[in-house]
């Protein structure tokens, strides 16, 4: 029996599932850079060269090590645009029995190939996707019959599944599960960050550069300054690098934002991790060995492992469980369309202007970054769920449905009602102040509400307050907030509500 192997771009290990038991020498594996995947949102050009460089050099590796690759390069005028295409081409050419893929990380091209088998008349196999430490089937499990899913909770599990920074009695090491509170420090320029991980582009990358720009040129981000791993023995340089040179202060400054340093500590591993170039347990288990070897603190190799064991395999799970009824959600009604600097980074609040920037030049930009400020703003100011899910989904090299749309439709907007999070992200200016620097440089005052040169977070934060007083007030994690917005003279209200209009109403000159 001959079979067709189908590798999606972001299963970039020889390790998936769907290469296991393979005959090299009667099967054929199928890579393919294809018009429908490449231009179904407006994908970040970084994150094109991304994978289509990754995808070129991981065929590269398969032909190596012997296997038989077909590999469609990305053309406009290609006659497969899309994957189903390419594989309907390749069994007309190929006589094969079967094809083989392993499940994808989209609901929208899973549907589509569970569907390939009447389509193509020809038995598919969708295998698992082993790279998780929790099956899809796990986490069903140990959601069933809770009304509100917690990851603090699933964490601990994934904890003592995988003996990950546990004591041999079954105990937490360091006596706590968490160490979050410990990580909320303000950096002045000190201890200095380091120069984040760089691979100079080879022959491939250059090429990938070239035909990003001139075919997608109409797409969000810019190529200058590629320096992301391609493969998997450079992204292993890049997990070497951070644990090294970054986590032992990625504790104390991983919410940290700097007007000055897009990167600060952050290890920006996680484009490797979701493309298939690193291995999630092996990266956590690196992390803690730095903590066994005297390398890094426990509050920074906690936090940094709970980021991958919990938070990453949390929403996968969810996903999964929830989709696609999910992706619709909109409890709090939201109608505004999202802004249009949100593309451009031409706006006067500085820390909007500076995620987004960094956005723009860097396919990246830390949790903090994501959840506090550009998601906080859409937040505030009644974005759709759906505008911005597909912003965050288009501008960030290690965006997958699977982990964006939980993480933004839920955590950010919360508008699955508070199955994701017990409380929305809402906060005023006080808290971007508190953990940056961008606010002694911007054209807003932090340290101002209701005038014309406020900060509009300050406004628009009561102004969410106030008319999502039906959602929250019976919120325990809320009253405090309701009993502060009351205590308010009425004449300070009017003017904060006043404020918060006016903003929303000229939400573009903002």
């Amino acid at each position: 029996m001959a079979n067709l192997i189908l590798i999606l771009g972001d299963q970039l290990t020889t390790d998936i599932s769907a290469l296991q038991n393979g005959d090299r020498q009667r099967d054929r594996v199928v890579m393919a850079e294809v018009h429908d995947e490449a231009s179904y949102t407006n994908h970040h050009k970084k994150k094109l060269v991304l994978l289509f460089s990754a995808m070129r050099h991981f065929a590269r590796q398969l032909e190596a090590d012997g296997w038989q690759v077909h590999y469609q390069h990305y053309h406009p005028d290609n006659e497969a645009q899309s994957l189903e295409a390419v594989i309907a081409g390749q069994l007309r050419d190929a006589g094969v029995d079967r094809v083989i893929t392993t499940e994808c990380g989209e609901w929208r091209l899973h549907e589509q190939i569970s569907q390939w088998h009447e389509r193509l008349g020809m038995p598919v196999e969708i295998r698992p996707d082993t790279r998780f430490i929790a099956s899809k089937q796990e986490f069903a499990n140990w959601a069933e019959g809770r009304k509100q899913l917690r990851m603090e909770f699933f964490y601990r599990e994934m904890r003592k599944k995988t003996g990950l920074l546990m004591t041999p009695e079954g105990k937490p090491e360091g006596d706590q599960w968490n160490f979050d509170a410990d990580n909320r420090r303000k950096w002045t320029g000190k201890p200095p960050a380091p120069a984040p991980f760089r691979v100079e582009p080879d022959a491939i990358t250059t090429e990938v550069i070239k035909q990003v720009d001139e075919y997608f040129a109409d797409h969000f981000g810019t190529t200058e300054d590629f320096h992301f791993a391609v493969t998997a023995d450079d992204a292993a340089q890049a997990l070497d690098y951070f644990i090294d040179f970054a986590l032992p202060c990625f504790g104390d400054y991983q919410d940290a934002m700097s007007d000055d340093e897009d990167w600060l500590f952050h290890s920006i591993l996680s484009p490797y991790i979701n493309s298939g170039l690193l291995d999630p347990m092996a990266v956590c288990e690196a992390a803690a060995q730095a903590w066994y070897g005297g390398r890094a603190p426990i509050n920074a190799v906690e936090g940094f492992i709970r980021q991958i064991l919990g938070w990453r395999e949390f929403v996968r799970g969810l996903y999964w469980l929830n989709m696609p009824g999910y992706a619709a959600e909109n409890r709090l009604g939201n109608s505004r369309a999202l802004p249009w600097f949100y593309w451009t980074g031409d706006t006067k609040m500085r820390c909007m202007h500076k995620a987004i920037d960094a956005t723009r030049r860097n396919a990246y930009a830390h949790h903090i970054q994501r959840l506090m400020v550009t998601g906080n703003f859409a937040l505030l100011a009644g974005i759709k769920p759906e505008e911005i899910c597909d912003w965050y989904l288009a501008v960030y090299a290690d965006a997958y449905d699977w982990v964006e749309l939980p993480n933004v439709l839920g955590m950010v907007m919360h508008a699955d009602g508070g199955y994701l999070g017990s409380k929305p992200y809402a906060a005023s200016g006080k808290y971007i102040n508190r953990m940056s620097d961008h606010c002694k440089s911007c054209h807003y005052k932090v340290n101002k509400s209701t005038e014309g040169d406020a900060c509009p977070f300050n406004a628009l934060y009561w102004h969410f307050i106030d008319r999502h007083r039906d959602d929250f007030a019976n919120n325990p994690r809320m009253g405090m907030m309701y009993r502060n917005w009351d205590k308010q003279k009425p004449e300070q209200r009017a003017a904060l509500l006043k404020r918060g209009e006016q903003l929303l109403i000229n939400i573009e000159k903002l």
